[in-house]
C-alpha cells in the first residue's frame, strides 16, 4: 500500500478541504487532530509526507516536529499562521522542509507536498555510491543516504542531507544561497537566505567539531558557502 500523507490539524474544516485536495491529486490521507493521534499513525505506518498544524489542542506543533523526526527520514510541510520571519526561521531550523502560513491556497499546498517529495526523491542524489573525506574522518553515501564521521553514522534530515550532498560533491566551489537551493533542494522557497542559514547551522552542529569553528562547511561572507573538505584519493 502507498503511504500516506499525515496530515496534522484540529480545526476540521481546514483539514477536510486539504483532504479532498490532496485525494483529488491522487494521495492518500490520514488525518490527526491531537499530537498524539499523530505519533501514533506515524508510528503505525510511516507517512511518505506530514502537513503539520504548529497550534495543536495538546501539544506544541515544534515538540511533535522533534517526536516526529525520531521516528523517520520524511518531509514535514509546517501550516500555521506564525508568519513572523523568526517564526518561520525557527521551523526550518527543527527540520521543516517548508513552511506555509495560513490562509493558504490548498492549490498551492499541494504543489508543495509535490515539490517536498520530488526533492526528497531527487535521483541524483542517490546516483553516488560512499565518498570519504579528510582521511575517513567524514563518509557520504549518496546511494543510502548515510553519513558518517568518525566511523559513526550521523542522523541528518532529508534537507541537510541534500545540503551536505551538494557542498561535498563540489569541494571548494562557492556557492550563493540561491545556486544552493536549486541545485540540492530544486526549488525556491520563500525566506530561502534565511532557511538556508537555520539548516547549514544544524548541519555545522552535527558534522563539525567546533560548530562555531567549522572546518569543512565554510561560510563565504557576502557571499554563500563552500565545502573545504579534502576527498579520499
Amino acid at each position: 500500500m502507498v503511504k500516506p500523507v499525515l496530515l496534522v490539524e484540529d480545526d476540521r474544516k481546514i483539514a477536510r478541504v486539504v483532504k479532498i485536495y490532496l485525494e483529488g491529486a491522487g494521495y492518500r490521507v490520514v488525518h490527526a487532530e491531537t499530537g498524539k493521534e499523530a505519533a501514533e499513525a506515524a508510528t503505525k505506518e510511516m507517512p511518505l509526507v506530514v502537513i503539520l498544524d504548529l497550534m495543536l489542542p495538546d501539544t506544541t506543533g515544534e515538540e511533535l516536529c522533534q517526536e516526529l523526526k525520531e521516528l523517520g527520514d520524511f518531509p514535514v510541510i509546517m501550516l500555521t499562521s506564525k508568519s513572523s520571519e523568526e517564526e518561520r526561521i525557527a521551523g526550518f531550523a527543527l527540520g521543516a522542509d517548508d513552511y506555509v502560513v495560513k490562509p493558504f491556497s490548498p492549490r498551492e499546498l499541494v504543489y508543495r507536498v509535490k515539490a517536498v517529495l520530488k526533492r526528497a526523491q531527487r535521483d541524483d542524489l542517490l546516483s553516488g555510491g560512499p565518498v570519504g573525506f579528510n582521511n575517513g574522518l567524514l563518509v557520504v553515501d549518496g546511494q543510502t543516504y548515510e553519513v558518517r564521521k568518525n566511523g559513526r553514522p550521523i542522523d541528518l534530515t532529508p534537507t541537510e542531507f541534500k545540503l551536505l550532498y551538494t557542498l561535498s560533491s563540489y569541494p571548494g566551489k562557492v556557492f550563493t544561497r540561491e545556486e544552493l537551493v536549486e541545485k540540492a533542494l530544486g526549488y525556491q522557497f520563500e525566506g530561502y537566505e534565511r532557511s538556508i542559514d537555520a539548516h547549514i547551522k544544524n548541519l555545522r552542529h552535527k558534522v563539525e567539531d567546533e560548530p562555531r569553528n567549522p572546518a569543512l562547511i565554510l561560510t563565504i561572507y557576502g557571499v554563500g558557502y563552500r565545502f573545504s573538505g579534502k576527498r579520499d584519493v
